[in-house]
């Protein structure tokens, strides 16, 4: 069961779609090396970029345990989890929240989000399509 509103994941997959449409966005499918900070480096470029501002103040406004839902969401997605897993993806996503802290740069480092995203909320029986 989700405890963050479909129309607020919705958001956030259509903006990030938006952010990563960008001509001048591009994140590499594999980092040059495991120490390359690519993802945080390609945010600070767009740092100004209204779209990403928007993701950012919708995922800032979740509680923890929302932020980690859309972790889990985008993990369930790819595959990582499956649906009858969800408890324990929410649970690590917590984890990783707690160690990590920044759900926003965590989530659009990875290139295929929106898509991950889709999935994981259609798979709870949710869809974006209006």
């Amino acid at each position: 069961m989700l405890n963050v509103r479909p129309e607020t994941i919705c958001f956030i997959i259509a903006k990030a779609r938006e952010f990563q449409a960008k001509e001048e966005v591009v994140i590499p499918e594999v980092p040059a090396s495991p120490a390359e900070d690519w993802a945080l480096q390609v945010l600070a470029d767009h740092v100004d970029d209204f779209s990403l501002q928007e993701i950012r103040e919708t995922v800032d406004d979740l509680d923890p345990d929302q932020q980690a839902e859309l972790i889990a969401l985008m993990w369930l997605g790819r595959g990582d989890y499956s649906i009858e897993e969800w408890d324990t993806a929410v649970e690590d996503a917590l984890a990783h929240y707690e160690d990590h802290g920044n759900t926003t740069e965590y989530l659009l480092a990875h290139p295929m989000i929106s898509d991950d995203m889709e999935e994981g909320l259609i798979a709870h029986g949710y869809s974006c399509e209006e």
